[in-house]
């Protein structure tokens, strides 16, 4: 898979090539989170009124219908709001490990033909400059660190954000934060699958930046 037009000869050689619009992830990342939060709020933290489980034990509907109706239909006296904080570390969970995955996989196809990586930092450009491009269409616009393990990347435009609304100010940056734990997920898997253990954490201050600090973690003896 590429984000780039593809170009003469598109890459024939490549049995698993395939190519798509850069706006089918911009698409994604618009409905991933409103989706966690539903999926979250459903088998997480459901309700004893779910509809779910009312069409469960209803020979009319299948399984699959009841479930896709109680996440269009989210119960309006579920014990569990958005903004309440176990709801939300539940769904930053299911957001960062999904991140996690894609990461992984982002690597491991697009890495494969690449010189071994000499340290760190090395890997860190790399994550900057091509996994980055590859999933957002740019490069990191600022990367810091403290040669100590901690590094600082800053995308002053961050392509999630570049659709969305800063009418409501503060609001729209509390908004925001719950679109970067997908990222974080991905920079995690990817440093992971590069065999760098990782913590990373995301703050936006002012859309449309954003600010991901990564540290690396010492390798257990």
């Amino acid at each position: 898979m590429s984000l780039s037009p593809p170009m003469p000869p598109f890459n024939s050689s490549d049995p698993t090539a395939s190519f798509l619009s850069s706006s089918s992830l911009d698409f994604l990342l618009i409905e991933l989170v409103p989706l966690a939060q539903r999926v979250t709020s459903q088998r997480d933290f459901p309700s004893p009124s779910n509809p779910a489980a009312d069409s469960a034990s209803s020979p009319r509907k299948s399984d699959s219908t009841a479930a896709a109706a109680a996440i269009a239909h989210p119960p309006a006296d579920s014990p569990k709001r958005i903004d309440d904080d176990e709801h939300l570390d539940a769904v930053h969970y299911r957001l960062e490990a999904q991140g996690y995955r894609v990461g992984q996989g982002l690597v491991e196809r697009f890495s494969r033909d690449r010189p071994r990586f000499n340290d760190t930092l090395d890997v860190i450009k790399f994550l900057c400059k091509d996994l980055w491009s590859l999933v957002f269409g740019k490069n990191i616009d600022n990367l810091k660190t403290n040669h100590r393990g901690v590094y600082v990347l800053t995308d002053n435009a961050f392509r999630p954000f570049s659709r969305m609304s800063t009418e409501t100010g503060s609001q729209a940056v509390l908004r925001a934060q719950p679109f970067l734990w997908f990222p974080c997920g991905i920079i995690r898997g990817a440093l992971a699958a590069l065999g760098i253990s990782a913590t990373v954490q995301a703050e936006v201050n002012e859309l449309p930046a954003a600010i991901f600090q990564i540290k690396t973690l010492a390798a257990k003896p």
